[in-house]
């Protein structure tokens, strides 16, 4: 079931206030294609509106690891702090040392949103081909909700169109409604409406969706759903949880002989 309140108060916000009211947990690589010229790959992690360019701060996250082949490697302990959009971020360096498809994935510690009057948890993923193989991309990664990728998701033009399948629980969202937005890292880009910000696509009743992305660089999707437990706010209050299916993907764009 998707959170209508939360919706509702988003869009009240909007109206109040003028900003659009999409977050987004972000796993940016430095590389999405790992070459052996480009062996290590600097993985970032923040929290944001990443088209507005509008930082908040990331507390440590409670878990982040890397997958390939089955293996998981714990890289919480390799983390160390930085800053994303004059905010708390943590970033960390690896290593690629052979042929496969990795999945970096983050689990952030809930996060209080009052102006939603909810806490927010968005499970956040990116994966990078290397060296040329470029097996497993479509399979899920076990996390308690992710979408998985139906259209490979690096080697990809701006232009192209993206699918995903919707999972929570490992079983698909019929219907389920996935905000979309373009990291905005340089700031090249103006909204021409607020609406314009995060893009919304619906999922069919497989919990599968596609979208087509205009132009080159990181995008983000975001499908959200209401947990099936509450946590306490700061107050000791139990609240409602937003858990987000976070993923991230990159377009090149064509160039030129």
């Amino acid at each position: 079931m998707q959170i209508k309140a939360a919706s509702m108060t988003a869009a009240l916000c909007l109206l109040l206030t003028g900003n659009a009211f999409a977050h987004f947990g972000m796993v940016i690589p430095s590389e999405n294609i790992v070459t052996p010229a480009k062996k290590n790959v600097t993985v970032d992690l923040s929290f944001s509106h990443p088209f507005e360019m509008i930082g908040m701060d990331l507390v440590k996250p409670k878990a982040f690891y890397m997958l390939a082949e089955g293996e998981k490697t714990d890289l919480l302990g390799n983390l160390k702090e930085s800053k994303a959009i004059d905010h708390q971020a943590w970033t960390t360096d690896v290593a690629i040392k052979k042929p496969g498809v990795y999945g970096f994935v983050m689990e952030p510690t809930p996060y209080w949103e009052p102006a939603e009057d909810l806490s927010i948890i968005h499970y956040t993923k990116t994966l990078i081909a290397a060296f040329g193989d470029d097996q497993g991309w479509d399979e899920p990664l076990g996390i308690p909700t992710e979408i998985v990728p139906l259209t490979r998701p690096f080697g990809n033009y701006a232009g192209n169109s993206f699918s995903g399948k919707v999972l929570l629980n490992g079983k698909p969202v019929p219907g389920a409604e996935v905000e979309v937005e373009l990291y905005n890292k340089e700031k090249k880009f103006a909204a021409p409406s607020d609406y314009h910000v995060t893009q919304v696509v619906k999922a069919d009743e497989n919990g599968v969706f596609t979208f087509a992305c205009p132009q080159p660089g990181w995008w983000g999707f975001a499908a959200l759903n209401e947990a099936d437990y509450k946590l306490k706010n700061p107050a000791g209050e139990e609240k409602g949880v937003e858990l987000g299916a976070v993923l991230w993907i990159y377009l090149d764009s064509y160039k030129n002989k």
